[in-house]
């Protein structure tokens, strides 16, 4: 089985996933959640990534994404993926400021599963085998965007969609965050 996301077609927009090994819950802290937001942004800058919807989960992202630029959206997936979790790791071994009572838990997780994965030297955070779904009808993109924004629901961490802060079910209700900007479906 491939390890690479499938994109067929780089004119459509795709749902993927993205989810820490061992559904570790590391997007708990602001920190984390700061290092993926930035670095979305900066793929949007610099790379032509198009987001159109996410929801930040403690333990795995859900995004709608097209590329809008010249480089591949495969490319801008790696790149992400990569800064993301160099960048924590980063903040786990050196960061003391970061008052983390399970990094030393999470740090050997993260060891073991590189060590054990060819595809890796010594560190491992996100799953591999994920793939990208090509959102090529209105009806599939409507169930991949409320699937996104009913998440946090289905969890019991809110409510309503809009509750959720590190969603863009707020923005798709007219609540602002200003978190990632978005491409409306």
């Amino acid at each position: 089985m491939s390890r690479k996301y499938k994109i067929r077609d780089q004119r459509q927009i795709y749902f993927v996933t993205f989810t820490v090994i061992d559904w570790i819950d590391v997007f708990i802290r602001d920190e984390y959640r700061h290092v993926f937001i930035e670095s979305v942004k900066y793929c949007q800058k610099n790379k032509g990534l198009e987001v159109y919807a996410y929801c930040i989960m403690t333990s795995h992202i859900h995004l709608i994404i097209g590329s809008k630029g010249t480089m591949p959206l495969e490319g801008i997936i790696r790149d992400l993926k990569a800064f993301t979790s160099r960048s924590i790791r980063k903040i786990l071994e050196n960061d003391i400021q970061v008052h983390e009572s399970r990094r030393e838990w999470m740090l050997r997780r993260m060891y073991t599963a590189g060590k054990y994965n060819p595809n890796n030297i010594d560190f491992q955070f996100w799953q591999q085998f994920s793939h990208a779904t090509e959102l090529n009808s209105p009806v599939l993109t409507g169930q991949k965007l409320d699937y996104i924004h009913l998440n946090p629901v289905a969890a019991g961490f809110v409510d309503i969609p809009e509750a959720w802060i590190y969603s863009s079910a707020r923005d798709y209700s007219g609540v602002s965050t200003g978190l990632i900007e978005l491409t409306y479906l």
